[in-house]
């Protein structure tokens, strides 16, 4: 991990690095269904919406420049799901393997916990490489457990992708747990 990482809440002047380290996963990779990368205005949006529904949108620098970021999004429209988010989380590629990830996942789960958020999902693109076992791994290590896969639900790059399904509560109330097949995804 870089000695000198720091996590923070993002703010609008982040949105240009943030958008480069994207840009880079949707041209390079199968980590983003997107297969255009969203333009500036699209991000200023994004974090608006984000911001305004109080959820986190975290960025991590290390020797002054941005080297990751994490976000969440509501799980889906419907007010019962209220509760429940999906986040992601993406790294500079110069900084990949560095515990950059593993920092803003784990700073990203405490501050959902204190806006109210109970239940945290990652949906993990797999295509069998690395990329998706190395997410999966950073998952677990975090408290995250395989809830489920759908096969073939994804086409980039001239193949078929699936998506892992990981979940995990931020609650530890006596009525609420999980009980998925950990040995799926």
């Amino acid at each position: 991990m870089p000695i000198d990482l720091l996590v923070r809440s993002a703010t609008l002047d982040d949105l240009g690095p943030v958008e480069q380290i994207y840009r880079h996963y949707v041209g390079a990779s199968v980590a983003t269904f997107d297969e255009t990368a969203p333009d500036h205005g699209e991000w200023v949006r994004r974090f608006g919406r984000m911001t305004d529904q109080g959820l986190p949108f975290l960025v991590a620098e290390s020797g002054g420049s941005l080297v990751g970021y994490a976000v969440t999004s509501p799980w889906r429209a419907r007010p019962a799901y209220r509760h429940t988010v999906e986040e992601s989380v993406y790294v500079d590629p110069t900084a990949v393997g560095q515990g950059v990830g593993r920092v803003l996942l784990t700073e990203l789960l405490r501050r959902c916990a204190l806006v109210g958020v109970r239940e945290m999902i990652a949906v993990i693109a797999a295509d069998g490489g690395s990329a998706d076992t190395a997410s999966v791994a950073l998952h677990r290590r975090c408290g995250f457990v395989a809830a489920g896969r759908l096969a073939r639900v994804g086409h980039k790059h001239g193949r078929w992708l699936d998506t892992i399904l990981m979940q995990r509560s931020l609650v530890a109330d006596s009525d609420h747990s999980i009980s998925y097949d950990r040995t799926s995804g």
